[in-house]
């Protein structure tokens, strides 16, 4: 009998976790993703009712920037144990320089900058000078995986410059992740649950920040709080986003991945699926809304 009791425990939480799902959002929501060229999942939990949609929501896609919402987590996990200080000065040294349009890449070697400023960066910006800097402050990859590990996470994983975790960053880059995953971080981070309720919060206020909101931010109405992340190379596009919403609080993240589209302009084809999505989703939680989304706002401004 020993032997057949994880077995009953998994029919038991699989039978829960489809007591759990929205059929009707899941309707809705299939089709649009099927419809993609490329491969797309997505995972979505209404935090107020506890309903969920999960679409290849176990799948493994690629993060892009999103993986630095883990490296946030590694960094906060050094604040904790007195390894790094919130607001100590650091000093900026060429050597650390990613070739791009960051902001920290235009420093002058030595000049120095505080740590939350640099989080700031990487958060807010998507700085990947001051995000891979962060990461080495972090202990590097092997420590935030280890992190991930230790707290339940079997996809979300940081690869680059990660000790033996090259052919997953050759696969899938900087980091991976499965929708639910990424989801449930920031769930987690939003429920004060990471390191400490303090430090949680602190997180969760840097999310709140994003310069890249052209997506499913844009999506929501402007006095609605949210936080978020999203990622993007050639091949993928993805967002998390946390919604404050009236009628009760939601989190969901989609990602893409094998993108045939892979143009850098507002009207890629993931970018617009990221679009519908969000409409769809905020619709469907607050079908009373009478806000309509500008088409002017992250077209033209």
């Amino acid at each position: 009998m020993k032997t057949l009791l994880p077995f009953f425990l998994l029919l038991a939480f699989t039978h829960a976790a489809a007591q759990n799902t929205d059929k009707r959002l899941t309707a809705i929501l299939t089709p649009m993703l099927a419809s993609h060229h490329g491969q797309a999942g997505i995972y979505v939990h209404n935090l107020k009712t506890g309903s969920t949609v999960a679409i290849n929501a176990d799948s493994t896609f690629p993060t892009a920037s999103m993986i630095k919402t883990a490296i946030q987590v590694g960094i906060f996990n050094k604040l904790s144990k007195g390894e790094l200080q919130y607001h100590q000065n650091l000093v900026y040294r060429d050597s650390l320089l990613y070739e791009g349009e960051d902001i920290l890449g235009s420093f002058k070697d030595s000049q120095q900058i505080a740590l939350d400023k640099v989080v700031m960066l990487m958060l807010t910006m998507s700085d990947n000078t001051a995000s891979l800097w962060l990461q080495s402050l972090a202990g590097g990859g092997v420590q935030i995986n280890q992190w991930l590990q230790d707290n339940g996470f079997e996809h979300l994983r940081v690869n680059s410059r990660t000790k033996g975790r090259e052919a997953e960053r050759k696969q899938y880059g900087w980091g991976q992740t499965s929708p639910r995953e990424m989801a449930r971080l920031m769930e987690m981070v939003y429920k004060g649950e990471v390191i400490s309720k303090t430090a949680s919060e602190r997180m969760y206020r840097n999310l709140t920040r994003n310069y890249w909101d052209a997506e499913g931010v844009l999506r929501v109405p402007p006095n609605i709080r949210t936080a978020s992340k999203t990622g993007a190379v050639d091949e993928s596009r993805s967002e998390v986003i946390m919604v404050n919403a009236p009628h009760g609080d939601y989190v969901y993240c989609m990602i893409t991945k094998n993108n045939q589209d892979q143009r850098w302009h507002y009207d890629n084809e993931a970018w617009q699926l990221l679009r519908r999505v969000g409409d769809v989703i905020w619709q469907y939680y607050e079908p009373a809304s009478k806000w309509k989304p500008n088409p002017d706002m992250g077209q033209q401004f």
